[in-house]
């Protein structure tokens, strides 16, 4: 349904109207967001001053953005949908989707970034700017170690933007749970305390630009950090236990954001953006309970068949874990060996691929540890892609604080989701579609996304991955049961009142996780409402599209996987309508 706007004047469409318009726009948010430009690696030639930028916090830039997703909107519902050839309409249809959707989201005054609360453990100015710099900020001469240091002096004013993000959101009943800012508090605090010359962002620099031979530049990193850096952290430390002893009690009442003003409302647009489809929360839940149960079921058969019939299925997994050809030492070792053991799942499954594709990506992709300054906090992993030049692989970065989360069984099905043929994959696939104009490429939706992560580990299942493991199927099955169980724990918290222990004790019975990542996992989906379910309501949709693909005459799964995949991430809904018209002979 289109947002109503006042009436505008309607522009007659021609064949070059909508990609100018929306090239222009995608500029125009590069502007706004410099920092997507670096990690898509296209902050160069004309776009080389967005290198030395960061996107403002300020209140005043946050409201700027909203006026801009507006007008972007306006311009492009102005747009008739006539006389377009079939790829330009499909262009305004996923815009438009996006568009609405952010808009829809920005109605309500306490939305902050993926939700209504600023500043959290997995996202805040301070964490996003040091991974952006320490990760992605490319210093290959004297001017980007400057662009570097100019960066790393804005840091200071995002951080107090975001403080007022706090203030502002407080003010409109929108304060994370209680247990969620304690969490931030102490994250930050431990950055603040720590020794500024150890900090990664000036061990970044400094070797980055030692590398270049150029001096001087851990010294100017440090200052920057000592004099400015740390009291803008004591100053958000400072906001957060001001609105501290306001937040609810997640162990003794309900933590989503029903409790917030218009609260149910705004997890529909949640929904909605997250999933990109018009399910409601009622139907999501009773999926997840669904689901739960199937994937229990075949489970249970596979451990019988493996000699593991006693308890639960948590408890046979949980015995299976800590076996001694699945758990791995918790030192350093054992954690080498796990980022080892992942990039051999993913040199294996590269050469099974081919049966599965036509176009196979050029740029790289791996698997690293995530930084120890990170992993307070962070969910199990997050990968980012590849430079769009190919100059950057694709990384996921795995976090490794707790190693009892990560048995062997559990492995090869997060290399396959996470870097191939999952995430990593598709994404430099898309990012390499030169036929495609470059706003295109860098399309994102959650339902597309982490729909094809899950339905990547069951690609790698037809492939053969899991023929001599019986063990990694189990960990394959259970990552599913995990997704299902998302859907029950998400809708749940946000639209039936789940308290925070409610949704721990769910998510513990009903995956492989201990209580402590299971905690970890639910304060993530308490702080970005709805993201959780895009994953398994979009793996069910591309397996429906494959199926009902699969009965035409002619059908090739090289082709159809080709098809999706270049035409770029867009709206399950706009995928099942080309999905439609797709000749598959």
């Amino acid at each position: 349904m289109l947002i109503a706007f006042p009436a505008a004047a309607r522009t007659r469409t021609t064949s070059t109207a909508i990609p100018n318009l929306l090239t222009r726009q995608f500029e125009e948010r590069l502007t706004l967001n410099p920092e997507m430009a670096t990690f898509f690696g296209i902050d160069t030639g004309e776009r080389a001053s967005l290198r030395s930028r960061f996107s403002e916090s300020s209140l005043s830039g946050l409201d700027r953005a909203r006026r801009t997703t507006a007008k972007h909107l306006r311009e492009l519902q102005a747009m008739p949908d006539t006389d377009l050839s079939d790829e330009h309409r499909l262009e305004r249809e996923v815009s438009l989707f996006d568009l609405e959707a952010q808009h829809a989201l920005n109605s309500f005054a306490y939305h902050a970034g993926s939700g209504p609360y600023g500043p959290t453990p997995l996202e805040s100015a301070y964490q996003n700017s040091t991974l952006l710099l320490r990760d992605f900020h490319p210093v290959t001469s004297r001017d980007d170690a400057e662009a570097y240091l100019t960066r790393l002096a804005l840091i200071p004013g995002l951080i107090d933007g975001e403080s007022a993000q706090i203030t502002r959101n407080a003010a409109a009943g929108a304060i994370a749970p209680r247990v969620i800012v304690a969490q931030l508090i102490a994250i930050l605090t431990a950055a603040r305390d720590a020794d500024p010359a150890k900090d990664g962002l000036v061990t970044a620099i400094e070797t980055k630009a030692s590398a270049l031979k150029l001096a001087g530049y851990g010294a100017r990193a440090q200052t920057i950090v000592a004099d400015g850096i740390r009291p803008a952290l004591t100053r958000q430390i400072a906001a957060l236990q001001a609105v501290l002893p306001r937040g609810a009690d997640g162990a003794k009442a309900g933590v989503g954001v029903g409790r917030l003003p218009n609260g149910a409302a705004y997890y529909e647009a949640c929904l909605r953006m997250h999933t990109t489809t018009d399910m409601t929360a009622d139907a999501i839940h009773a999926f997840g309970v669904a689901q739960v149960a199937t994937l229990s079921t075949q489970i249970d058969a596979l451990l019988k068949s493996q000699g593991m019939a006693s308890g639960s299925i948590k408890q046979r997994t949980s015995a299976l874990a800590v076996t001694s050809d699945q758990a791995f030492p918790d030192t350093e070792e054992g954690r080498a060996a796990i980022i080892a053991y992942l990039n051999d799942r993913l040199d294996r499954v590269k050469k099974k691929l081919p049966e599965a594709f036509g176009e196979l990506p050029k740029n790289g992709y791996e698997i690293r540890r995530m930084a120890r300054e990170m992993e307070d906090g962070n969910p199990f992993g997050v990968a980012y892609p590849g430079a769009a030049d190919g100059s950057r692989p694709g990384v996921f970065f795995i976090n490794l604080q707790s190693i009892s989360d990560w048995p062997r069984y559990t492995l090869p099905t997060l290399a396959f989701h996470e870097a191939a043929p999952g995430h990593l994959f598709d994404i430099a696939l898309q990012l390499e579609a030169g036929e495609l104009p470059l706003y295109r490429r860098t399309w994102f939706f959650n339902g597309f996304r982490e729909g094809w992560g899950l339905y990547a580990e069951q690609v790698a299942d037809e492939l053969g991955m899991y023929d001599d493991d019986p063990t990694g199927k189990i960990g394959y099955l259970q990552s599913h049961l995990f997704r299902a169980a998302r859907l029950v724990v998400d809708t749940g918290i946000h639209s039936r009142g789940w308290d925070r222990e409610r949704a721990i004790d769910y998510l513990t019975e009903h995956s492989s996780m201990t209580r402590d990542g299971a905690a970890k996992e639910v304060d993530r989906y308490i702080v970005m409402p709805a993201q959780a379910c895009s994953y398994m309501i979009g793996h069910t949709t591309f397996t429906r599209l494959r199926d009902e693909a699969s009965k035409r005459p002619g059908f090739d799964l090289r082709a159809f996987h080709d098809f999706v995949l270049q035409g770029g991430a867009m709206p399950l809904t706009v995928l099942e309508r080309r999905l439609k018209s797709w000749p598959s002979a």
